[in-house]
Order: structure tokens, then C-alpha cells, then sequence
């Protein structure tokens, strides 16, 4: 029994595998390389708006102008408010996706994004720097619903999993550039410079091609056998593996099929249980943790977890499609709950031996003070869980989005997997500093730890094993069950 766990649960036919592979074998990969850089230049832009807030918030603490400087209270906002944009961004993406297809949504995300970087440029008080946090937090959302689907549907089984990490890895790369740049400039020229990637991505995009699935669906089946054609070269026979055929409109009706509301349920509960593991607000307070666990150089320290991320979300790019998504996310969960564990037991540790000189346990903020001895288990219990996070859970929930809906349902169902995911994201940013109050600052953690704790137990029992296996297979496997499909019975 033990042996399949990590085993692919989608039935796959002996022909059908021997004709995708003959038809992998001839596929030119360098303009789907293209295309998917193009697009992931997307989540590099979304990740400088995440990064933004960290070292902007520490300048506008201190800033001249009374007009700008953040409170504790306007901080938070400022910190969590681009996840309401976000969330309005799923809404419209999961319209826009199914009605001005892939490519032409990704385009047109590139508008809020400079705008609302414009906006904070120019700001002269805290409303306007806070209305262009809604703004690019409204193309943040668009974006990552989009770039996932657009992935997904150009690339083929072999290179789904690794391109589809690279979301996740330009989304940390956006955040530690925005954390290496906050340390070099002030928050208005990080601003300029966070505007570049949308504008070379919107540049990009134009020379790349709608997606196949989407041009099928539509009728169009010239101009998607000419974007298979650029995608994966004109030396195969892409009519043999791709079918013609075109799907219904999603209808209220259609949520009673197992195709439909299995893998909608799991979508659902991958992006809560991303969001309730704290990342965003570990990630969105990252200099605010250190300064207040005393740690000599918090900008420094951002940094480094920063690299860490990185690293290992790179890392999980390059194994995805060996290891399988489920043993990584288990891995991923095991992690982070130790390490959010370790963090709690830090501030434990401080209140008990440092006469609550921890600021995360005061109001008022952190206590005057030599460096705290135990800085280095902070900083190991971030890299831990930022390690943890990036090798599954920052991932893979958007790469299962991308995989386990059908074409049909694709638009909805990933817009309603976004506004989950962005309003958790909301409600744990913005409520951090209350927890932090209410549970204390270990207290806090070691909730993040238990919520990891329930997301391996959710990995084991509810999560398929996607990997190495095509759109329309899976879309098979959710449709007609399987004796092998370990899907939650809560679901069934």
C-alpha cells in the first residue's frame, strides 16, 4: 500500500502513452522556453509588489513628510491591502481568461501594474500610495490566475511541472530584488524601478501566441495548430495527439459532475491551506520579525531568506517532474510546521529569559537593547520555513491549479482558487498584528505550525498525483474515478 502513495493515480493506456511519447520525441522546446519566459515576467512583477512593502513600510516609519509616514495601523494596511486588489484581480482574471483568452489578459495586466506604481511615485499622502497598492495588487491577482493557465496549455507533460514552478521562482526573485533594491534606494526609486518588468513584459507577450487549447475551444483551429507549430516546432504531427473537438459553457449544473467539483474543492482547500501556513505575513513583515527579534541588520537578514527562497524554489523547478508534486508537498508541510514551531519556541524563549524584551510581545514596539543572543534561531527558523515553503507549497498549489480543472471550467474555477487564496492572504496579513496581541508572538507561530500540521494530513488524503500526465488525462482521471485515486471521501 505504502509503495503507491507517491505513485501516479491517473489510468493511462498503453497506445495512448506510446503515441505521446513517439510525439514528445519530436518536439522543439526553445520557443515554448520563450513563451513561458515571456509570460513569467508576469510573476516577476507581482513578486517586486510583494517585496515592496517590506522595505518601504521601514523608510515610511521614518519618513519627513507627516503626510506619508506610516503608523502601525496605516503599516498594516499598507502591507495587506494589495491582497483586496487581488482579490479583485481573480474575479476579473477568472472573466477575462475565458472571454479575451490567455495571452491578451496577461498583456492587458501590465496597465495596473505601471499605473499603480505611478500613483505611489507621485503620492503625497498615505491614501494615494495606498490606492496604488490596490492597483498593483489588482494586476497581481489578474496575473496569477493568467500565467499559470497559460503555461499549462503551452507546455506539454514532460515540462509542465518545471515551468509551471517558474511562477513561483520569478515571484521570489521579484521579492528579493525588491528586498536587495530597498537596501540601495529609497521606496520612490524602487517604485520606478519595480514598473520595468510589466513594461517588458507587455512587449514580450506580443510576439508570443495564444494558447492551443484556448484557440480550439474557440474554433479556431488554424491559428492553434500554427501556435503548436511555433511552440514545439514544425516537425510533428500535432492533429494526431491534439483533439479538435470544443467544450459547453460552464453551467451551474455542471458542479454536480465529479470532473467538476473534485478538483474545485481541492483547489480550494490547496490555497487555503497555502495561505494559513502565514507566508504572506511572514514575507510582508519579514524586516519588521528581525528588528523586533533584535537581529542586527533586519534589511540583511530579509535578504538572506530571500536567497534561500530562491534556491530552493529553483531547486523545486528542477526536481518537480522526478520527485512528484505530493512527496514535495508532504516534505514542504513536515517543514514548515517544525520551523514554525522552532520560531515560537524563540519568542518563548525571549519572553522567559529576557524579561519580555521582545517587541513582538509589546505594543509600543521592541525593547532598547543589546543583540539578542538567540537572533541566529530566528533567523534559522525563517530560512527553514521559507525553505520549506518554496519547495512545495509555494509552488505547487499553482501548478495543481493549472493542471486538475477542465477546460470548460478552467476560468471560474481558478478565479474562485484566487480570491481564496489572496482574501487568506488578506485576512492573515492584516489580522497578524492582532494575533500577535491576542496569542502573543509564540502563540501566533506555533497556530501557523498547526495549520501546517493539517495541510500534510490534507496532502496524504486528499491530493492526486498529477505528474507525467496530460491536461486531457486528468481531466479523464477526475471524470470517470479510478480504484488508485486517493481523493479525500469527504468529497466524494
Amino acid at each position: 500500500m505504502e509503495d503507491d502513495l507517491f505513485e501516479p493515480i491517473l489510468p493511462s493506456s498503453g497506445s495512448s502513452e506510446l503515441r505521446q511519447s513517439r510525439y514528445l520525441s519530436k518536439v522543439q522546446n526553445r520557443n515554448l522556453y520563450l513563451a513561458t519566459f515571456g509570460a513569467v515576467l508576469g510573476p516577476l512583477s507581482f513578486g517586486f509588489v510583494l517585496g515592496f512593502s517590506s522595505p518601504a513600510i521601514s523608510d515610511l516609519k521614518n519618513a519627513e513628510d507627516p503626510n506619508l509616514r506610516l503608523d502601525k495601523e496605516t503599516a498594516s494596511w499598507f502591507g495587506s491591502i494589495v491582497t483586496i486588489g487581488a482579490a479583485a484581480g481573480g474575479i476579473l482574471g477568472g472573466w477575462m481568461v475565458d472571454r479575451v483568452g490567455r495571452k491578451l489578459s496577461l498583456m492587458l495586466c501590465a496597465f495596473p501594474f505601471v499605473f499603480g506604481f505611478a500613483v505611489i511615485i507621485s503620492a503625497q499622502n498615505v491614501w494615494m500610495m495606498l490606492g496604488g497598492r490596490v492597483l498593483t495588487g489588482l494586476a497581481s491577482g489578474v496575473t496569477s490566475l493568467v500565467v499559470p493557465v497559460y503555461i499549462s496549455e503551452t507546455s506539454h507533460s514532460r515540462l509542465r511541472g518545471a515551468l509551471g514552478s517558474c511562477v513561483q521562482l520569478m515571484v521570489v526573485t521579484g521579492i528579493l530584488g525588491a528586498y536587495i533594491a530597498g537596501m540601495l534606494m529609497g521606496w520612490r526609486w524602487l517604485a520606478v524601478l519595480c514598473s520595468i518588468p510589466p513594461v517588458l513584459m507587455l512587449m514580450f507577450m506580443c510576439l508570443m501566441p495564444e494558447t492551443p487549447q484556448y484557440l480550439i475551444n474557440k474554433k479556431r483551429q488554424t491559428e492553434a495548430m500554427a501556435a503548436l507549430r511555433f511552440l514545439r516546432g514544425p516537425n510533428v504531427d500535432h492533429e494526431s495527439v491534439f483533439s479538435s473537438s470544443q467544450v459547453d459553457s460552464l453551467k451551474m449544473a455542471d458542479f454536480r459532475e465529479p470532473a467538476i467539483y473534485k478538483p474545485f474543492i481541492t483547489g480550494i482547500l490547496l490555497m487555503f491551506f497555502q495561505q494559513a501556513s502565514g507566508i504572506n505575513a511572514i514575507m510582508f513583515y519579514a524586516d519588521m520579525i528581525f528588528e523586533e527579534a533584535n537581529f542586527e541588520n533586519s534589511s540583511l537578514a530579509s535578504v538572506i531568506v530571500g536567497l534561500v527562497q530562491v534556491a530552493f524554489t529553483a531547486v523545486a523547478a528542477l526536481i518537480m517532474d522526478r520527485a512528484g508534486r505530493k512527496l514535495l508537498l508532504l516534505l514542504s508541510g513536515v517543514v514548515m510546521a517544525v520551523s514554525t514551531g522552532l520560531f515560537g519556541v524563540y519568542f518563548r524563549i525571549s519572553v522567559v529569559n529576557m524579561n519580555n524584551s521582545s517587541g513582538l510581545m509589546s505594543p509600543e514596539g521592541p525593547a532598547e537593547g543589546p543583540t539578542d543572543p538567540l537572533a541566529w534561531l530566528a533567523l534559522l527558523s525563517m530560512g527553514l520555513f521559507i525553505a520549506g515553503f518554496a519547495i512545495g507549497w509555494g509552488p505547487i498549489p499553482w501548478l495543481l491549479m493549472s493542471e486538475i480543472f477542465p477546460l470548460r471550467a478552467r476560468g471560474v474555477a481558478s478565479g474562485v482558487c484566487v480570491v481564496t487564496n489572496w482574501g487568506c492572504a488578506f485576512l492573515v496579513t492584516k489580522v497578524f498584528h492582532q494575533l500577535l496581541d491576542l496569542l502573543t508572538s509564540y502563540g501566533t507561530f506555533w497556530l501557523f505550525a498547526a495549520f501546517c500540521g493539517l495541510n500534510v494530513l490534507f496532502t496524504v488524503l486528499c491530493v492526486p498525483e498529477t505528474r507525467g500526465k496530460t491536461l486531457e488525462q486528468i481531466e479523464s482521471y477526475f471524470q470517470q474515478g479510478s480504484e488508485r485515486g486517493r481523493l479525500c471521501d469527504t468529497i466524494q
